[in-house]
């Protein structure tokens, strides 16, 4: 009995063992992997980032490059305002010019939050490590809600004014002097032709 728990106990050390030497490769790995590729850091500033984390990928062209870093709060004393800093790391083959347009974008309407870097023109200047960039801030829920709002407001308001036969198209719906007169005057074209041709003299 003594012997065949020992077996066992060897069985199970030699399958931890092996496990942790496994695991041990496949962390190396990765590590040599991201050692492989190199790139650099480069920095956005926002005034509101839409809950963008640590983490969260970087993407050049609708690509992935890269991924954000850190997160932090700077005090612009001549702004007299508090914004986001983003350290975001890229790899070394993607250059971003200066006139790029960095968005918070969504991976769909509610998804994860993520850094678009739409690609300027001019790659003559492109951004080197450590430099930064001011990005566009995303448009708020709570405006989102606001505009559909006043969107929705100013169609009431129209239909009110077509119902009680007001403004341009209400009396367009409702007056029919208008399609009189254009009656009146296709008709008068259909039996005078010719006056179409003394128009066109006339304005030549």
């Amino acid at each position: 009995m003594i012997f065949g728990k020992t077996k066992l106990e060897l069985k199970v050390g030699i399958f931890v063992f092996t496990g942790l030497i496994i695991l041990a490769i496949f962390v190396l790995s990765i590590g040599k992997f991201r050692a492989l590729t190199s790139g650099y850091e480069v920095n956005f500033v926002f005034n509101f980032v839409n809950g963008v984390k640590i983490g969260a990928p970087v993407r050049f062209a609708g690509v992935d490059v890269g991924e954000v870093k850190t997160i932090k709060f700077i005090f612009l004393p001549n702004e007299q305002k508090t914004k986001v800093h983003i350290a975001a790391w890229v790899k070394t083959k993607v250059r971003v010019p200066r006139d790029s347009d960095i968005w918070v974008n969504a991976l769909g309407l509610l998804g994860e939050k993520y850094i678009e870097i739409i690609p300027g023109k001019n790659y003559g200047d492109c951004l080197r490590p450590h430099e930064e960039l001011t990005g566009v801030d995303p448009l708020p829920m709570h405006e989102v809600t606001r505009l559909a709002k006043d969107i929705g407001t100013n169609i009431d308001d129209i239909f009110i004014q077509i119902n009680k036969k007001e403004g341009t198209v209400g009396k367009l719906i409702y007056d029919d002097t208008i399609y009189k007169e254009l009656e009146a005057l296709v008709a008068d074209v259909r039996k005078n032709p010719w006056k179409l041709f003394i128009k066109q003299k006339e304005k030549k």
